[in-house]
């Protein structure tokens, strides 16, 4: 039964090989002489017959990747980068199809460095406006000309985040504030001096 099975299964695929292989008169629909490239092939379809018109143009454009440019020469478009590469002749050849995937790869990898900036981008944006939104929460009190300013002791305790260990701009807030009570030990308040004079 096994045997028989795998036979079945053999003359299945001998026939659907037989069935998928075009015709050799089928694949010669152009006549004696092939086709040097695609537009002179398109030239030739588009002579056939109404009904095998498309399947002829399809043919062609299987059979030719590139197509004639005005100047001379060929150009084969990549659609997966949208772009045209110039090539020597109808098809690229095997240095020439190299070359194209080369320049996919890099293709990609400036892609997926576009996504990664985006992606930063986007996040910086987000500890921005989670910054700012910690900013607005911070509890402010009113200063002699009404406007709302940030307690002494709330500065002292205030540290940014995002801030590297050590830098100026991060611990500036606490060197400022020390360098006032310093201020205020050594020579007393201001208000103090204007009652001395």
């Amino acid at each position: 039964m096994i045997a028989s099975r795998t036979l079945a299964l053999l003359i299945a695929a001998v026939a659907a090989s037989a069935a998928l292989q075009p015709s050799r008169a089928h694949a010669q629909w152009w006549g004696s002489r092939a086709p040097a490239d695609f537009e002179e092939c398109a030239d030739i379809a588009e002579k056939a017959a109404k009904e095998a018109r498309t399947a002829a143009l399809s043919e062609c454009n299987a059979k030719f990747a590139g197509r004639r440019k005005l100047g001379g020469g060929y150009s084969y478009f990549d659609f997966m980068q949208n772009r045209n590469f110039d090539i020597a002749g109808p098809n690229p050849t095997p240095e020439e199809q190299r070359q194209i995937d080369e320049q996919y790869t890099a293709y990609l990898d400036d892609q997926r460095q576009s996504s990664i900036a985006a992606a930063f981008a986007a996040k910086q944006q987000q500890q921005q406006a989670s910054l700012k939104r910690e900013a607005e929460k911070t509890p402010t009190t009113t200063g002699s000309a009404g406007k709302p300013q940030t307690a002494a002791s709330d500065v002292k305790r205030i540290k940014p985040t995002g801030c590297a260990p050590q830098s100026f701009s991060c611990e500036w807030p606490r060197l400022s504030e020390g360098i006032k009570d310093l201020k205020k030990a050594l020579f007393g308040t201001s208000t103090s001096k204007a009652k001395r004079g």
